[in-house]
């Protein structure tokens, strides 16, 4: 079985990504929402729930895990795999590698929570992988908080979302990066802000085919999908539809579960 976790919601488009790349696989997702946004809090307390939540997943039969989170994944994926040196550990980080490879301007953007612009490792995914490339950081405190609620269609967010992107746009960035799996959702309204003059990096479908590669017999299992989660547990199990993702719904094996972790 492979485990995948985020924070709340935003695992979710990393989730799809993997049943579709996985269709017989059984698949365990646990979003933290008790605890969600990750994106604001400090690198140990975040060390600490991924954790706790790797040991849940483990003791819930998982053989593989997916950090479904940007910002897990920079403040402690390696403590992770350290604590569970035995289980394939998939994190994910932001496309500035596709990014910058594809960039005609020579110049992206990578839209992040506060937590992961300000990590090592994204610094490092610069240094390595865009070289002579300008790279502008972009802060979206509260986008994760938005998707969480189901409602981020507003005026007054998409008001900002375009004030936000416009002097990166009008620089002449080429390639926006996804640097939080909760800004997939996002897409409808980030698509027509950028039409025309930018792409959309995303790297679900990236970690998908990591997860292929590592499946081993996890790939051939009965197609079950569990839900879990640390608060709410009925509204996960609504948000799916929510976010079109109705096509796991038969995957489903039960509804939602409260974890306690």
């Amino acid at each position: 079985m492979i485990g995948i976790f985020d924070s709340g919601l935003g695992g979710l488009s990393v989730l799809a990504a993997i049943a579709r790349a996985l269709p017989q696989a059984d698949l365990t997702y646990l979003a933290d929402t008790a605890h969600v946004p990750y994106g604001e809090k400090s690198d140990d307390y975040i060390r600490q729930r991924v954790l706790a939540i790797g040991h849940e997943l483990l003791a819930r039969g998982c053989t593989e895990i997916v950090v479904a989170c940007n910002t897990a994944t920079a403040a402690a994926v390696a403590a992770l795999r350290e604590a569970l040196p035995d289980v394939p550990v998939v994190g994910i980080e932001p496309g500035v590698k596709p990014a910058a490879k594809t960039s005609r301007s020579r110049h992206i953007a990578v839209l992040a929570t506060a937590s992961t612009a300000r990590s090592e490792r994204l610094l490092r995914l610069v240094r390595e992988h865009a070289a002579g490339v300008r790279v502008d950081v972009l802060p979206c405190p509260g986008w994760a908080t938005k998707v969480e609620t189901l409602k981020f269609d507003d005026a007054e967010f998409v008001a900002s979302v375009r004030s936000l992107l416009a002097p990166v746009l009008d620089a002449g960035a080429d390639r926006i990066v996804l640097g939080c799996t909760h800004y997939a959702f996002l897409a409808p309204i980030l698509e027509p802000v950028v039409a025309g003059r930018a792409g959309l990096v995303d790297v679900a479908d990236a970690v998908a085919r990591q997860c292929v590669r590592l499946a081993g017999a996890n790939a051939n299992g009965a197609g079950r999908l569990r839900l879990l989660t640390t608060a709410r547990p009925e509204r996960l199990q609504a948000s799916l539809p929510a976010l079109g993702l109705a096509f796991l719904l038969p995957r489903l094996d039960g509804g939602a579960e409260l974890a306690v972790c």
